[in-house]
Protein backbone atom coordinates (compact mmCIF):
# COMPACT_ATOMS: atom_id res chain seq x y z
CA UNK A 1 0.00 0.00 0.00
CA UNK A 2 1.27 3.69 -0.89
CA UNK A 3 2.25 5.67 1.95
CA UNK A 4 0.81 9.10 2.54
CA UNK A 5 2.05 11.91 5.00
CA UNK A 6 -0.86 13.80 6.54
CA UNK A 7 -1.48 17.27 8.89
CA UNK A 8 -4.09 17.98 11.03
CA UNK A 9 -5.51 19.04 14.53
CA UNK A 10 -7.47 16.74 16.81
CA UNK A 11 -10.72 17.80 18.76
CA UNK A 12 -8.64 20.16 21.41
CA UNK A 13 -7.08 21.64 18.24
CA UNK A 14 -3.57 19.74 18.95
CA UNK A 15 -1.77 20.07 15.87
CA UNK A 16 -0.87 16.83 14.54
CA UNK A 17 1.64 15.16 11.54
CA UNK A 18 2.54 12.01 10.52
CA UNK A 19 2.70 9.17 7.64
CA UNK A 20 0.31 5.94 7.29
CA UNK A 21 -0.15 3.67 4.71
CA UNK A 22 -3.99 2.99 3.27
CA UNK A 23 -5.05 1.96 -0.27
CA UNK A 24 -5.94 5.37 -1.39
CA UNK A 25 -6.49 8.96 -0.02
CA UNK A 26 -10.09 8.65 1.09
CA UNK A 27 -9.36 5.48 3.41
CA UNK A 28 -6.69 7.36 4.90
CA UNK A 29 -8.99 10.18 6.03
CA UNK A 30 -11.45 7.88 6.77
CA UNK A 31 -8.83 6.07 8.92
CA UNK A 32 -7.83 9.29 10.90
CA UNK A 33 -11.23 9.99 11.37
CA UNK A 34 -11.78 7.52 14.07
CA UNK A 35 -8.72 8.47 15.47
CA UNK A 36 -10.23 11.59 15.74
CA UNK A 37 -8.07 13.59 13.43
CA UNK A 38 -9.16 16.76 11.51
CA UNK A 39 -7.19 16.19 8.46
CA UNK A 40 -5.80 19.66 6.56
CA UNK A 41 -3.34 18.06 4.06
CA UNK A 42 -2.37 14.91 2.28
CA UNK A 43 0.44 14.26 0.18
CA UNK A 44 1.83 10.70 -1.00
CA UNK A 45 4.93 9.98 0.01
CA UNK A 46 6.98 9.21 -2.97
CA UNK A 47 8.85 5.59 -2.48
CA UNK A 48 12.18 5.21 -1.78
CA UNK A 49 14.56 3.24 -3.28
CA UNK A 50 16.10 1.14 -1.06
CA UNK A 51 19.19 -1.32 -1.70
CA UNK A 52 19.45 -4.46 0.23
CA UNK A 53 20.92 -7.80 0.00
CA UNK A 54 18.70 -10.90 1.48
CA UNK A 55 15.70 -9.03 4.00
CA UNK A 56 17.81 -6.44 5.11
CA UNK A 57 17.10 -8.21 8.82
CA UNK A 58 19.86 -9.98 10.90
CA UNK A 59 18.46 -12.43 12.80
CA UNK A 60 19.79 -11.07 15.93
CA UNK A 61 17.24 -8.25 15.50
CA UNK A 62 14.28 -10.21 14.94
CA UNK A 63 15.74 -11.96 18.55
CA UNK A 64 15.83 -8.49 19.84
CA UNK A 65 12.37 -7.31 18.98
CA UNK A 66 10.58 -10.90 19.50
CA UNK A 67 12.54 -10.12 23.49
CA UNK A 68 11.54 -6.21 24.07
CA UNK A 69 7.81 -6.80 22.99
CA UNK A 70 7.24 -9.84 25.56
CA UNK A 71 8.95 -7.52 28.29
CA UNK A 72 6.45 -4.80 26.89
CA UNK A 73 3.06 -7.02 27.01
CA UNK A 74 3.96 -8.83 29.77
CA UNK A 75 4.17 -5.61 31.99
CA UNK A 76 0.49 -4.22 30.61
CA UNK A 77 1.31 -2.32 28.04
CA UNK A 78 -1.08 -1.81 25.30
CA UNK A 79 0.33 -3.59 22.18
CA UNK A 80 -0.09 -0.52 19.65
CA UNK A 81 1.60 1.52 22.46
CA UNK A 82 3.95 -1.77 22.48
CA UNK A 83 4.73 -1.96 18.74
CA UNK A 84 4.58 2.21 18.49
CA UNK A 85 7.49 1.94 20.87
CA UNK A 86 9.29 -0.51 19.51
CA UNK A 87 9.02 0.78 15.70
CA UNK A 88 10.88 3.83 16.95
CA UNK A 89 14.29 2.06 18.92
CA UNK A 90 15.09 -0.78 16.60
CA UNK A 91 18.43 -0.02 14.74
CA UNK A 92 17.70 -1.21 11.44
CA UNK A 93 15.72 1.18 9.01
CA UNK A 94 14.11 -1.68 7.49
CA UNK A 95 12.77 -3.12 11.01
CA UNK A 96 11.43 0.13 12.03
CA UNK A 97 9.97 0.59 8.78
CA UNK A 98 8.08 -3.36 9.07
CA UNK A 99 7.30 -3.12 12.83
CA UNK A 100 5.34 0.53 12.15
CA UNK A 101 3.59 -1.74 9.10
CA UNK A 102 2.59 -4.34 12.26
CA UNK A 103 1.42 -1.45 14.17
CA UNK A 104 -0.77 -0.04 11.42
CA UNK A 105 -2.53 -3.07 10.74
CA UNK A 106 -3.49 -3.81 14.21
CA UNK A 107 -4.16 0.10 14.10
CA UNK A 108 -6.65 -0.99 11.60
CA UNK A 109 -8.45 -3.86 13.13
CA UNK A 110 -5.95 -6.88 12.10
CA UNK A 111 -4.83 -9.16 14.46
CA UNK A 112 -0.76 -9.04 15.51
CA UNK A 113 -0.55 -12.53 13.74
CA UNK A 114 -2.40 -10.95 10.64
CA UNK A 115 0.42 -8.44 10.74
CA UNK A 116 3.31 -10.66 10.91
CA UNK A 117 1.86 -12.58 8.31
CA UNK A 118 2.36 -9.74 5.71
CA UNK A 119 6.25 -10.21 6.42
CA UNK A 120 7.37 -14.20 5.69
CA UNK A 121 10.65 -13.15 4.72
CA UNK A 122 10.88 -11.72 8.43
CA UNK A 123 8.41 -13.21 10.65
CA UNK A 124 8.40 -17.12 9.25
CA UNK A 125 5.31 -19.15 9.90
CA UNK A 126 6.55 -20.51 13.18
CA UNK A 127 6.70 -16.97 14.51
CA UNK A 128 2.90 -16.31 13.07
CA UNK A 129 1.49 -19.43 14.40
CA UNK A 130 2.66 -19.34 17.64
CA UNK A 131 1.78 -15.74 17.84
CA UNK A 132 -1.53 -16.80 16.22
CA UNK A 133 -1.74 -19.92 19.54
CA UNK A 134 -1.21 -17.07 21.88
CA UNK A 135 -3.66 -14.62 20.56
CA UNK A 136 -6.21 -17.06 20.21
CA UNK A 137 -5.63 -18.83 23.80
CA UNK A 138 -5.14 -15.25 25.37
CA UNK A 139 -1.47 -16.17 26.65
CA UNK A 140 0.40 -13.79 23.97
CA UNK A 141 2.75 -12.53 27.07
CA UNK A 142 3.59 -16.38 27.79
CA UNK A 143 4.15 -17.30 23.57
CA UNK A 144 5.94 -14.35 23.25
CA UNK A 145 8.79 -14.74 26.15
CA UNK A 146 8.85 -18.64 24.62
CA UNK A 147 9.29 -17.72 21.10
CA UNK A 148 12.00 -15.38 22.01
CA UNK A 149 14.06 -17.90 23.93
CA UNK A 150 13.57 -20.24 21.31
CA UNK A 151 15.59 -17.18 18.75
CA UNK A 152 17.75 -17.09 21.43
CA UNK A 153 18.77 -20.14 21.58
CA UNK A 154 18.39 -21.02 17.49
CA UNK A 155 20.82 -17.57 17.32
CA UNK A 156 23.20 -19.16 19.67
CA UNK A 157 23.46 -22.67 17.85
CA UNK A 158 23.60 -20.98 14.53
CA UNK A 159 26.43 -19.32 15.93
CA UNK A 160 28.48 -21.93 17.42
CA UNK A 161 28.25 -23.77 14.00
CA UNK A 162 29.69 -20.85 11.83
CA UNK A 163 32.36 -20.47 14.39
CA UNK A 164 33.56 -23.51 14.12
CA UNK A 165 33.58 -23.33 10.51
CA UNK A 166 34.73 -19.90 9.80
CA UNK A 167 38.08 -20.06 10.99
CA UNK A 168 39.19 -23.43 9.21
CA UNK A 169 37.72 -21.85 6.39
CA UNK A 170 39.74 -18.65 6.37
CA UNK A 171 42.77 -20.61 7.11
CA UNK A 172 42.12 -22.11 4.16
CA UNK A 173 41.67 -19.33 2.09
CA UNK A 174 44.86 -17.41 2.98
CA UNK A 175 46.54 -20.80 2.47
CA UNK A 176 44.97 -20.93 -1.30
CA UNK A 177 46.20 -17.37 -1.31
CA UNK A 178 49.97 -17.85 -0.76
CA UNK A 179 50.41 -20.72 -2.32
CA UNK A 180 49.00 -19.13 -5.53
CA UNK A 181 50.81 -16.08 -4.99
CA UNK A 182 54.31 -18.15 -4.63
CA UNK A 183 53.36 -20.27 -7.77
CA UNK A 184 52.44 -16.99 -9.94
CA UNK A 185 54.73 -14.33 -8.97
CA UNK A 186 57.65 -16.03 -6.55
CA UNK A 187 58.33 -18.99 -8.63
CA UNK A 188 59.09 -17.37 -12.48
CA UNK A 189 61.51 -15.23 -10.89
CA UNK A 190 63.65 -18.34 -9.92
CA UNK A 191 62.31 -19.89 -13.24
CA UNK A 192 64.46 -17.20 -15.48
CA UNK A 193 67.32 -17.45 -12.92
CA UNK A 194 67.31 -21.34 -13.46
CA UNK A 195 66.81 -20.57 -16.77
CA UNK A 196 70.58 -18.61 -17.13
CA UNK A 197 72.49 -21.56 -15.36
CA UNK A 198 71.47 -24.05 -18.19
CA UNK A 199 71.30 -26.96 -15.85
CA UNK A 200 69.59 -29.82 -15.60
CA UNK A 201 66.88 -28.85 -13.29
CA UNK A 202 65.75 -31.55 -10.27
CA UNK A 203 62.21 -33.45 -10.86
CA UNK A 204 60.41 -31.09 -7.90
CA UNK A 205 61.33 -28.08 -9.18
CA UNK A 206 60.67 -29.13 -13.14
CA UNK A 207 56.77 -29.92 -11.71
CA UNK A 208 56.45 -26.81 -9.94
CA UNK A 209 57.66 -24.74 -12.56
CA UNK A 210 55.02 -26.80 -15.19
CA UNK A 211 52.52 -26.12 -12.05
CA UNK A 212 53.67 -22.22 -12.21
CA UNK A 213 53.52 -22.19 -16.19
CA UNK A 214 50.03 -23.53 -16.62
CA UNK A 215 48.66 -21.00 -13.89
CA UNK A 216 50.17 -17.78 -15.61
CA UNK A 217 48.83 -18.98 -19.24
CA UNK A 218 45.71 -20.44 -18.26
CA UNK A 219 45.09 -17.94 -15.64
CA UNK A 220 42.00 -16.05 -17.12
CA UNK A 221 39.97 -19.57 -18.13
CA UNK A 222 41.27 -21.25 -14.58
CA UNK A 223 39.00 -17.98 -13.34
CA UNK A 224 36.47 -18.43 -15.60
CA UNK A 225 36.06 -22.31 -15.05
CA UNK A 226 35.80 -21.25 -11.40
CA UNK A 227 32.54 -18.96 -11.63
CA UNK A 228 30.86 -21.37 -13.93
CA UNK A 229 31.13 -24.12 -11.15
CA UNK A 230 30.08 -21.75 -8.83
CA UNK A 231 26.81 -21.10 -10.72
CA UNK A 232 26.73 -24.68 -11.47
CA UNK A 233 27.11 -25.71 -7.55
CA UNK A 234 24.53 -23.04 -6.73
CA UNK A 235 22.00 -24.26 -9.93
CA UNK A 236 22.21 -27.48 -8.53
CA UNK A 237 21.11 -26.90 -4.97
CA UNK A 238 18.14 -25.95 -5.85
CA UNK A 239 17.50 -28.78 -7.62
CA UNK A 240 15.11 -31.15 -5.39
CA UNK A 241 17.38 -34.21 -5.81
CA UNK A 242 20.35 -31.48 -5.97
CA UNK A 243 19.56 -30.37 -2.72
CA UNK A 244 18.65 -33.68 -1.44
CA UNK A 245 21.98 -35.27 -2.50
CA UNK A 246 23.68 -31.89 -0.96
CA UNK A 247 21.98 -32.37 2.66
CA UNK A 248 22.62 -36.26 2.54
CA UNK A 249 26.70 -35.82 2.10
CA UNK A 250 26.36 -32.99 4.99
CA UNK A 251 25.35 -35.15 7.17
CA UNK A 252 27.46 -37.84 6.40
CA UNK A 253 30.77 -35.94 5.86
CA UNK A 254 33.82 -37.20 7.72
CA UNK A 255 35.05 -34.40 10.63
CA UNK A 256 31.47 -31.89 10.00
CA UNK A 257 29.23 -34.31 9.72
CA UNK A 258 28.82 -34.80 13.10
CA UNK A 259 28.54 -31.34 13.62
CA UNK A 260 25.34 -30.77 11.44
CA UNK A 261 23.75 -34.06 12.61
CA UNK A 262 23.55 -33.11 16.06
CA UNK A 263 22.71 -29.42 15.26
CA UNK A 264 19.67 -30.49 12.78
CA UNK A 265 18.70 -32.71 15.85
CA UNK A 266 18.47 -30.03 18.58
CA UNK A 267 16.78 -27.22 16.06
CA UNK A 268 14.28 -29.95 14.96
CA UNK A 269 13.53 -31.08 18.53
CA UNK A 270 13.32 -27.57 19.84
CA UNK A 271 11.38 -26.10 16.95
CA UNK A 272 8.74 -29.16 17.47
CA UNK A 273 8.83 -28.47 21.45
CA UNK A 274 7.85 -24.66 21.60
CA UNK A 275 5.66 -25.03 19.42
CA UNK A 276 3.63 -28.14 20.82
CA UNK A 277 3.93 -26.75 24.25
CA UNK A 278 2.51 -23.22 22.75
CA UNK A 279 -0.56 -24.80 21.86
CA UNK A 280 0.17 -25.39 18.17
CA UNK A 281 -1.71 -29.00 17.25
CA UNK A 282 0.74 -31.94 16.28
CA UNK A 283 0.20 -32.07 12.70
CA UNK A 284 0.21 -28.19 12.33
CA UNK A 285 3.26 -28.11 14.53
CA UNK A 286 5.34 -30.85 12.06
CA UNK A 287 4.35 -29.21 8.98
CA UNK A 288 5.77 -25.66 10.25
CA UNK A 289 8.76 -27.96 11.93
CA UNK A 290 9.49 -29.25 8.44
CA UNK A 291 9.86 -26.00 6.73
CA UNK A 292 12.50 -24.48 9.36
CA UNK A 293 13.79 -27.56 9.37
CA UNK A 294 17.03 -26.65 7.18
CA UNK A 295 17.58 -29.90 5.77
CA UNK A 296 15.83 -31.79 3.35
CA UNK A 297 16.92 -35.53 4.60
CA UNK A 298 15.45 -34.41 8.19
CA UNK A 299 12.03 -32.59 5.91
CA UNK A 300 11.07 -35.31 4.42
CA UNK A 301 11.55 -37.64 7.58
CA UNK A 302 9.08 -35.21 9.26
CA UNK A 303 6.46 -35.01 6.50
CA UNK A 304 6.58 -38.60 6.43
CA UNK A 305 5.76 -38.21 10.27
CA UNK A 306 2.72 -36.56 9.18
CA UNK A 307 1.22 -38.84 6.63
CA UNK A 308 1.81 -41.44 9.74
CA UNK A 309 0.00 -39.83 12.23
CA UNK A 310 -2.81 -38.92 10.03
CA UNK A 311 -3.39 -42.72 9.34
CA UNK A 312 -3.08 -43.29 13.11
CA UNK A 313 0.79 -44.33 13.66
CA UNK A 314 3.15 -42.57 15.68
CA UNK A 315 5.94 -39.62 14.94
CA UNK A 316 8.48 -42.30 15.84
CA UNK A 317 8.46 -44.78 13.09
CA UNK A 318 9.18 -42.57 10.54
CA UNK A 319 12.22 -41.13 12.42
CA UNK A 320 13.97 -44.33 12.84
CA UNK A 321 13.79 -45.31 9.09
CA UNK A 322 15.40 -42.38 8.10
CA UNK A 323 18.67 -43.07 10.22
CA UNK A 324 19.26 -40.00 11.20
CA UNK A 325 18.34 -39.72 14.80
CA UNK A 326 20.15 -41.50 16.67
CA UNK A 327 18.41 -44.92 18.59
CA UNK A 328 18.05 -42.39 22.02
CA UNK A 329 16.71 -39.47 20.19
CA UNK A 330 13.58 -41.67 18.77
CA UNK A 331 13.26 -43.99 22.15
CA UNK A 332 12.87 -40.50 24.12
CA UNK A 333 10.12 -39.20 21.66
CA UNK A 334 8.51 -42.50 21.92
CA UNK A 335 8.19 -42.30 25.90
CA UNK A 336 7.13 -38.51 25.29
CA UNK A 337 3.82 -39.53 23.19
CA UNK A 338 2.84 -42.48 24.89
CA UNK A 339 3.34 -40.65 28.38
CA UNK A 340 2.12 -37.30 27.27
CA UNK A 341 5.00 -35.60 27.83
CA UNK A 342 6.33 -34.78 23.99
CA UNK A 343 7.18 -31.21 24.37
CA UNK A 344 9.06 -31.49 27.77
CA UNK A 345 11.02 -34.53 26.69
CA UNK A 346 11.86 -32.62 23.49
CA UNK A 347 13.08 -29.53 24.99
CA UNK A 348 15.29 -32.28 27.19
CA UNK A 349 16.89 -33.70 24.01
CA UNK A 350 17.16 -30.14 22.14
CA UNK A 351 19.10 -29.13 25.55
CA UNK A 352 21.31 -32.43 25.90
CA UNK A 353 21.95 -32.06 22.00
CA UNK A 354 23.17 -28.07 22.26
CA UNK A 355 25.86 -29.20 24.90
CA UNK A 356 26.75 -31.94 22.23
CA UNK A 357 27.06 -29.25 19.96
CA UNK A 358 29.09 -27.28 22.19
CA UNK A 359 31.59 -30.41 22.23
CA UNK A 360 31.73 -30.93 18.58
CA UNK A 361 32.13 -27.43 17.75
CA UNK A 362 35.66 -28.08 20.57
CA UNK A 363 36.64 -31.08 18.85
CA UNK A 364 35.97 -29.89 15.14
CA UNK A 365 38.37 -27.45 16.17
CA UNK A 366 40.77 -28.94 17.74
CA UNK A 367 40.66 -31.84 14.73
CA UNK A 368 41.03 -29.01 11.49
CA UNK A 369 43.29 -26.82 13.05
CA UNK A 370 46.47 -28.60 13.10
CA UNK A 371 45.39 -30.33 9.96
CA UNK A 372 45.48 -27.16 7.98
CA UNK A 373 48.23 -25.98 9.69
CA UNK A 374 50.20 -28.92 8.49
CA UNK A 375 48.89 -28.78 4.91
CA UNK A 376 49.86 -24.90 4.52
CA UNK A 377 53.53 -26.05 5.62
CA UNK A 378 53.63 -29.04 3.33
CA UNK A 379 52.57 -27.31 0.05
CA UNK A 380 54.84 -23.67 1.06
CA UNK A 381 57.43 -25.75 2.56
CA UNK A 382 57.50 -28.08 -0.53
CA UNK A 383 57.14 -25.24 -2.59
CA UNK A 384 60.28 -23.53 -0.89
CA UNK A 385 62.23 -26.65 -1.36
CA UNK A 386 61.86 -27.45 -5.24
CA UNK A 387 63.05 -23.77 -5.67
CA UNK A 388 66.25 -24.48 -3.95
CA UNK A 389 67.09 -27.94 -4.70
CA UNK A 390 69.27 -26.32 -7.63
CA UNK A 391 71.14 -24.14 -5.71
CA UNK A 392 71.96 -26.70 -3.60
CA UNK A 393 73.17 -28.74 -6.54
CA UNK A 394 75.47 -25.80 -7.81
CA UNK A 395 77.23 -25.54 -4.38
CA UNK A 396 77.89 -28.88 -4.33
CA UNK A 397 79.42 -28.85 -7.85
CA UNK A 398 81.00 -26.05 -6.79
CA UNK A 399 82.67 -27.64 -3.83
Amino acid sequence: MPLFEYKGKTLAGTGVAGELRAKNRAELERSLRRKKVIVSSVSKKQAEIRIKIGTGVKRIEISRFTRQFATMIGAGLPMVQCLEILSKQMDSPEMRRIVGEVKESVSSGSTLAEGLAKHKKIFDDLYVNMVEAGEVGGALDTILVRLANYREKSDALIRKVRGALVYPAVIVVVAIGVTFAMLTWIVPVFAKMFAGLGAELPGPTQVVLQISHFLRDNLGKLFFAFICLAVGFRFFLKTEKGRYYWDSFMLKAPLIGTLVRKSAISRFTRTLGTLISSGVSILDALEITAKTAGNVVIQNAIRRSVLAIAEGDTITGPLVQTGVFPPMVTQMISVGEKTGGLDDMLAKIADFYDEEVDAAVSALTSIIEPVIIVFMGVVIGGILIAMYLPMFDIIGKIQ
